[in-house]
């Protein structure tokens, strides 16, 4: 995928992955903690980390694209090179939301899992919450420094 409308399709996508993986994340360590927040919206978590987990190499191939048609800096390579990592973030949020799903079903079931597991599924989550938000938030920064950055020197020096 290349553009849509006219607009590279990289920086139209790419917000969908600001929204929805740190969204994911924070309901996902919600879920993990209450089971209030799990049994209400268990279904949607696991549909958000798996719309994530697709649309994530969708924007890298995008950026990738975008990559080969503006100038070569150091900039957007760090850029390039850091948001290659998230879709490993985004399968960490699909684990995330299948555990969150196996711990639903059994409490359904009547069989909820072991304090240790309960607690795993805990720390996972927040683990790989955090990491995810971290990361959004390194790749976005990196990207507006590659994008902006000659802008704001320009503009600092008028």
């Amino acid at each position: 995928m290349s553009t849509i409308n006219g607009l590279p399709a990289h920086i139209l996508l790419v917000h969908f992955i600001v929204v929805l993986a740190p969204l994911t994340a924070i309901l996902a360590i919600a879920a993990s903690i209450w089971s209030g927040v799990r049994t209400r919206l268990v279904w949607l978590i696991a549909a958000l980390a798996l719309i994530t987990v697709v649309l994530t190499p969708l924007t890298t191939d995008a950026g990738e694209w975008l990559e080969k048609r503006v100038p070569k800096t150091e900039a957007v390579e760090q850029h390039t090179e850091i948001g290659d990592s998230m879709v490993y973030f985004s399968i960490g949020l699909v684990v995330v939301a299948a555990l969150l799903v196996f711990v639903h079903l059994r409490e359904r079931r009547g069989n909820p899992p072991v304090r240790w597991q309960s607690i795993g599924v805990v720390v996972l989550a927040v683990l790989i919450g955090a990491a995810t938000i971290i990361q959004v938030y390194r790749i976005g920064e990196s990207g507006a420094r590659a994008a902006w950055d000659d802008v704001s020197a320009t503009a600092h020096h008028e």
